[in-house]
């Protein structure tokens, strides 16, 4: 039995944009495909996702976490979200690469500037902000899934667009595996001083 002290537990992060649900549903197809012929665990209601940064850091920071992060979102301008194809990471995964990588990037480089400090416990534990934005189809593969996969998978089309409004906060409780919403952040696409104005008033 694990004793942990009020507000100092350790919880996992996840900062992530969800396509809308047409394009969700085009993912999952494409996942439980992939999981039939190759053999993965396939959950029917899982939301597939575009990771921005993943970090941990102690529940008792999670106020200020979320004002920082909602401080971005609130000078974020919703964009055009593309889907083209696909990639991999050798020898690893496969996934659906993001076409729009500009503005995936500079809403990460904004991330980084306004919330870095927030999302690191010490200096080892640094969070990790995607460089290169994709919506995973398979993780964690053994070297026959991934090559025979990466086999079928290179060969093939997909594309898929629609507007990123919002991007979400996951949380969960580290050791445990169900991910749950901490938070839905809305691109208001407002000015600096009102954001400032608004966080503050």
């Amino acid at each position: 039995m694990r004793i942990t002290l009020p507000g100092y537990r350790l919880y996992e992060y996840q900062l992530v944009l969800l396509p809308n649900e047409a394009l969700r549903q085009k993912i999952l197809h494409v996942k439980q495909e992939f999981a039939t012929a190759y053999r993965l665990p396939f959950t029917p209601g899982g939301k597939p996702y575009l990771p921005l940064v993943s970090f941990q850091q102690y529940e008792m920071m999670e106020e200020r976490l979320l004002q920082k992060i909602n401080l971005v979102a609130m000078g974020q301008q919703p964009f055009r979200l593309e889907l083209k194809d696909f990639g991999s990471f050798p020898s690893h995964s496969i996934h659906i690469r993001v076409a729009s990588r500009t503005p995936v990037l500079d809403l990460v480089k904004n991330l980084r500037t306004e919330c870095q400090r927030l999302m690191k416990i010490k200096e080892e534990s640094k969070p990790h902000f995607v460089t290169d934005p994709y919506v995973a189809i398979g993780s964690r593969l053994k070297p026959w899934q991934y090559e025979k996969g990466w086999l079928d998978f290179s060969q093939r089309s997909f594309s898929g667009k629609c507007i990123a409004d919002a991007m979400i906060l996951l949380k969960r409780e580290q050791g445990t595996k169900a991910w749950q919403v901490a938070r839905r952040f809305e691109f208001m696409n407002l000015p600096v001083l009102t954001r400032q104005g608004e966080l503050f008033a």
